[in-house]
Protein backbone atom coordinates (compact mmCIF):
# COMPACT_ATOMS: atom_id res chain seq x y z
CA UNK A 1 0.00 0.00 0.00
CA UNK A 2 1.18 3.62 -1.00
CA UNK A 3 2.18 5.37 1.82
CA UNK A 4 3.01 9.71 1.64
CA UNK A 5 7.17 8.77 1.96
CA UNK A 6 6.63 7.02 -1.16
CA UNK A 7 6.15 10.16 -2.33
CA UNK A 8 8.64 12.51 -0.54
CA UNK A 9 12.64 12.91 -0.39
CA UNK A 10 14.61 15.82 1.23
CA UNK A 11 17.93 16.34 0.50
CA UNK A 12 17.97 18.71 -2.65
CA UNK A 13 18.53 21.71 -0.39
CA UNK A 14 21.60 20.16 0.98
CA UNK A 15 24.89 21.64 -1.01
CA UNK A 16 26.94 18.59 -2.74
CA UNK A 17 30.37 17.67 -1.29
CA UNK A 18 32.80 18.52 -4.43
CA UNK A 19 35.83 18.09 -2.66
CA UNK A 20 37.28 14.87 -5.17
CA UNK A 21 38.94 14.33 -7.95
CA UNK A 22 35.66 15.70 -10.47
CA UNK A 23 35.13 18.72 -8.28
CA UNK A 24 31.24 17.95 -8.51
CA UNK A 25 28.31 15.77 -6.61
CA UNK A 26 25.54 14.81 -8.37
CA UNK A 27 22.37 14.38 -5.66
CA UNK A 28 19.77 11.88 -7.60
CA UNK A 29 15.45 12.35 -6.69
CA UNK A 30 14.44 9.27 -8.88
CA UNK A 31 13.20 6.25 -8.28
CA UNK A 32 15.35 4.97 -5.99
CA UNK A 33 15.03 7.64 -3.73
CA UNK A 34 11.29 8.15 -4.58
CA UNK A 35 9.36 4.97 -4.81
CA UNK A 36 6.30 6.71 -6.33
CA UNK A 37 7.98 8.13 -9.12
CA UNK A 38 7.42 4.34 -10.77
CA UNK A 39 5.99 4.58 -14.20
CA UNK A 40 5.77 8.65 -14.04
CA UNK A 41 8.31 9.20 -16.41
CA UNK A 42 10.41 11.89 -14.83
CA UNK A 43 12.93 12.91 -12.01
CA UNK A 44 15.18 14.99 -11.24
CA UNK A 45 19.15 15.72 -9.95
CA UNK A 46 20.90 18.21 -7.78
CA UNK A 47 24.28 18.72 -9.35
CA UNK A 48 27.10 20.65 -7.03
CA UNK A 49 30.65 21.77 -8.76
CA UNK A 50 33.56 23.47 -6.89
CA UNK A 51 35.26 25.73 -8.93
CA UNK A 52 36.69 24.48 -12.25
CA UNK A 53 34.66 21.18 -11.28
CA UNK A 54 33.27 18.76 -13.88
CA UNK A 55 29.98 16.79 -14.61
CA UNK A 56 32.05 14.53 -16.50
CA UNK A 57 30.81 13.45 -20.24
CA UNK A 58 28.32 10.63 -19.51
CA UNK A 59 24.93 9.62 -20.82
CA UNK A 60 21.80 8.54 -19.90
CA UNK A 61 20.34 5.82 -21.92
CA UNK A 62 16.97 5.92 -20.97
CA UNK A 63 16.57 9.91 -20.90
CA UNK A 64 16.87 13.40 -22.41
CA UNK A 65 17.64 15.52 -19.74
CA UNK A 66 17.28 19.57 -19.39
CA UNK A 67 19.65 21.62 -17.11
CA UNK A 68 18.95 24.83 -15.30
CA UNK A 69 21.18 26.72 -13.77
CA UNK A 70 20.81 28.38 -10.24
CA UNK A 71 23.97 29.58 -9.20
CA UNK A 72 27.18 30.11 -11.13
CA UNK A 73 27.78 30.06 -14.81
CA UNK A 74 28.57 26.91 -16.72
CA UNK A 75 30.06 25.74 -19.85
CA UNK A 76 27.37 22.76 -20.88
CA UNK A 77 27.82 20.48 -24.24
CA UNK A 78 26.61 17.56 -25.94
CA UNK A 79 27.76 15.45 -29.08
CA UNK A 80 25.78 14.65 -31.66
CA UNK A 81 25.91 10.89 -32.87
CA UNK A 82 28.39 9.43 -35.55
CA UNK A 83 29.30 10.06 -38.30
CA UNK A 84 29.79 14.11 -37.61
CA UNK A 85 30.11 14.01 -33.88
CA UNK A 86 30.05 18.05 -33.47
CA UNK A 87 29.66 19.44 -30.09
CA UNK A 88 27.21 21.50 -29.49
CA UNK A 89 28.39 23.76 -26.86
CA UNK A 90 27.61 26.93 -24.79
CA UNK A 91 28.54 29.14 -21.67
CA UNK A 92 25.19 29.42 -18.86
CA UNK A 93 24.48 31.90 -16.44
CA UNK A 94 22.06 31.90 -13.43
CA UNK A 95 18.46 31.24 -14.79
CA UNK A 96 19.59 29.45 -17.83
CA UNK A 97 18.28 26.38 -19.46
CA UNK A 98 20.02 23.74 -22.01
CA UNK A 99 18.65 20.50 -23.55
CA UNK A 100 20.62 16.97 -23.55
CA UNK A 101 18.18 14.66 -25.83
CA UNK A 102 18.34 11.17 -24.91
CA UNK A 103 21.75 9.14 -25.25
CA UNK A 104 24.14 11.49 -26.60
CA UNK A 105 27.38 11.92 -24.44
CA UNK A 106 27.11 15.52 -22.23
CA UNK A 107 29.11 16.87 -19.88
CA UNK A 108 29.45 20.44 -17.84
CA UNK A 109 31.81 22.87 -15.79
CA UNK A 110 31.98 25.73 -13.77
CA UNK A 111 33.83 28.22 -15.31
CA UNK A 112 33.13 30.69 -13.10
CA UNK A 113 34.64 32.03 -10.39
CA UNK A 114 33.07 30.53 -7.08
CA UNK A 115 30.56 27.24 -6.64
CA UNK A 116 28.50 26.90 -9.13
CA UNK A 117 24.77 24.65 -8.57
CA UNK A 118 22.53 23.19 -11.48
CA UNK A 119 18.99 21.27 -11.30
CA UNK A 120 18.50 18.78 -13.55
CA UNK A 121 15.06 17.11 -14.64
CA UNK A 122 15.38 14.08 -16.69
CA UNK A 123 12.62 12.22 -18.71
CA UNK A 124 12.39 8.89 -17.19
CA UNK A 125 12.15 7.78 -13.55
CA UNK A 126 15.22 5.65 -13.88
CA UNK A 127 17.41 7.52 -16.39
CA UNK A 128 20.18 5.67 -15.91
CA UNK A 129 24.06 7.06 -15.94
CA UNK A 130 26.64 5.55 -17.88
CA UNK A 131 30.04 7.94 -17.16
CA UNK A 132 32.28 7.12 -20.28
CA UNK A 133 35.71 7.22 -19.07
CA UNK A 134 34.47 5.05 -16.00
CA UNK A 135 32.83 2.46 -18.37
CA UNK A 136 35.84 2.41 -21.09
CA UNK A 137 38.82 2.35 -18.63
CA UNK A 138 36.90 1.14 -15.48
CA UNK A 139 34.96 -1.73 -17.01
CA UNK A 140 34.01 -4.87 -14.89
CA UNK A 141 36.31 -7.23 -16.47
CA UNK A 142 38.67 -4.64 -18.19
CA UNK A 143 38.13 -4.13 -21.65
CA UNK A 144 41.78 -5.18 -23.23
CA UNK A 145 44.41 -2.83 -23.16
CA UNK A 146 45.22 -3.82 -26.96
CA UNK A 147 41.59 -3.03 -27.57
CA UNK A 148 41.67 -0.12 -26.04
CA UNK A 149 45.32 1.11 -27.23
CA UNK A 150 43.89 0.94 -31.23
CA UNK A 151 40.13 2.39 -30.65
CA UNK A 152 42.02 5.70 -29.05
CA UNK A 153 45.56 5.51 -30.58
CA UNK A 154 47.64 5.36 -27.62
CA UNK A 155 50.45 2.79 -26.86
CA UNK A 156 49.60 0.02 -24.52
CA UNK A 157 51.12 1.79 -21.41
CA UNK A 158 49.08 5.02 -21.40
CA UNK A 159 46.15 2.44 -21.42
CA UNK A 160 47.45 0.83 -18.33
CA UNK A 161 48.51 3.55 -16.69
CA UNK A 162 44.78 4.80 -17.47
CA UNK A 163 42.83 1.76 -16.58
CA UNK A 164 44.96 1.52 -13.17
CA UNK A 165 42.97 4.96 -11.81
CA UNK A 166 39.77 3.36 -12.31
Amino acid sequence: MAQPNDFFFTGLHLTGNTSNSLGSKVTPANVVQIPGLNTLGISLARIDYAPWGINPPHTHPRASEILTVLEGTLFVGFVTSNPENRLISKVLNKGDVFVFPVGLVHFQQNVGHGNAVAMAALSSQNPGVITIANAVFGSNLPISSEVLAKAFQLDKYMVDRIQAQF
